[in-house]
């Protein structure tokens, strides 16, 4: 009564499966890490300067510390680097550092925006009186964010 069934299967129907289940698998993680809720949205973070260079002046009436100061700009994935030059009573200049290519593709009106910004800060204007881009205002507030804030970490007590 009891007869003895042979399954037989195939190694390429077993190499085939597995793969299935792993692209699977794969597709399952890359899905759950894309709409993972509180990523894509745009914000903006400094961190303490990297590097400083430079000495404090010997007189009292200095307003900074003068030095090169380096602080991270955060849109959305991207991470830009702001290097801000103070002397000892104004802003000297503030430049990106290390753009990659995609970034700047990404955010075209960087640059200018950064650009113009120093311009102004360099002519001693005051941050709370710098025009900002009418092409990128919320790009030209977030850079004048960053530099305030590298600004008041910087200033002599």
């Amino acid at each position: 009564m009891s007869r003895t069934r042979i399954v037989i299967f195939q190694l390429k129907e077993i190499i085939y499966t597995a793969i299935f289940v792993g692209l699977g698998i794969l597709l399952l993680i890359l899905l759950f890490f894309m709409f993972w809720p509180g990523k894509g949205k745009e914000t903006a973070s400094t961190t303490t300067p990297s590097s400083v260079s430079g000495q404090s002046a010997d007189t009292g009436s200095a307003k900074y510390i003068a030095g090169v100061y380096t602080s991270k700009l955060t849109l959305g994935d991207a991470k830009i680097s702001l290097k801000v030059s103070l002397d000892q009573d104004r802003v000297k200049s503030v430049e990106v550092v290390n753009l990659k290519e995609s970034v700047e593709t990404m955010y075209p009106l960087i640059k200018p925006a950064v650009k113009e910004i120093s311009d102004q800060l360099a002519q001693n204007v005051a941050p709370d009186q710098v025009v900002l881009s009418d092409d990128s205002p919320y790009t030209s507030q977030l850079i004048l964010d960053t530099v305030c804030q590298v600004m008041n970490e910087a200033a002599a007590e």
